[in-house]
């Protein structure tokens, strides 16, 4: 059965809306009875008569404060139970928003035999740079094994233990990918770089245009030649292109298609790439 979490959230917050309101009107006093009205017998003499009424009015009085307060009691305690759920949906909308970005990567890369894991620590900083997983060897996690996340590549194990795996990511100021257009096979270098990063972009160098057919826009992924990579992963997108001095080769920026600064889940390729041993 398909939940429309969405409407839910907004179900909750209209009804947590309207119990604020209501508990605001109980405590400034505002209730559909305007007046006391008090009966007494026409035999009564006007002094009993205002005796009466006064004792009368005084009950009420404590009896409506007393609904009134235990009213207003109950209301917040709804109001916080509504906020409480509130929080858990949208927190469940995140988290189904994070799967689906899992299965529809998983999908585009279905070659490859791959496994989920959730980032358990990262080194401080804004962005996830370097972070530590949940799984490791005793869950066949390797060294060199590629990570994706979002749209693309995040970087690759450096460190696994027993239940945990260090993930160094493409932002990271070390690191380097063999990298190339995908439009027309052209290579470059893209290279990680945290102070260039608050900017949203990572740059690359080393790219060989002679055609002038890379433009702005163009997708980036990972290269047949990459040591460490396999080929074809998305790496991002470029942004800015500049000629070198030495007018072979151009440089600029790419924005990566993962969003390193919102990471929990992750995809780990078990599969490593194939080297030549000399």
């Amino acid at each position: 059965m398909k939940i429309d979490i969405n409407k839910r959230i907004q179900h909750f917050d209209s009804l947590a809306y309207k119990s604020k309101l209501a508990a605001k009107d109980m405590g400034t006093g505002k209730t559909s009875l305007n007046r006391d009205r008090v009966f007494i017998g026409s035999d009564a003499s006007q002094s009993d008569k205002m005796i009466a009424g006064e004792a009368a009015h005084k009950v009420i009085q404590e009896v409506r404060s007393s609904t009134t307060q235990d009213k207003i009691e109950n209301l917040k305690q709804q109001v916080d139970e509504l906020t409480i759920e509130n929080t858990r949906l949208q927190q469940d909308r995140y988290e189904l928003t994070n799967l689906r970005e899992l299965y529809s990567l998983d999908a585009q890369y279905d070659e490859y035999e791959k496994t989920g894991a959730r980032i358990i620590a990262r080194d401080s900083g804004n962005w996830f740079y370097s972070f530590v997983i949940n799984k490791g060897e005793q869950d066949g996690i390797a060294v060199d094994m590629n990570v994706m996340a979002g749209s693309g590549l995040v970087g690759r194990i450096v460190d696994v233990g027993p239940n945990w795996a260090k993930v160094k990511t493409i932002i990271a100021d070390d690191s380097n990918v063999s990298a190339m257009v995908l439009s027309s096979s052209d290579n470059m270098i893209v290279s990680g770089n945290l102070k260039l990063y608050a900017t949203g972009v990572i740059e690359f160098e080393q790219l060989i245009d002679s055609a002038n057919a890379v433009v702005e826009g163009d997708k980036i992924v990972t290269s047949n030649i990459s040591d460490k990579y396999l080929p074809g992963i998305l790496i991002g997108y470029i942004s800015k292109i500049d000629q070198d001095s030495n007018n072979l080769t151009k440089s600029g920026n790419i924005t990566p298609a993962v969003d390193f600064e919102h990471l929990e889940e992750v995809l780990i390729i078990k599969q490593l790439k194939q080297t030549i041993e000399e």
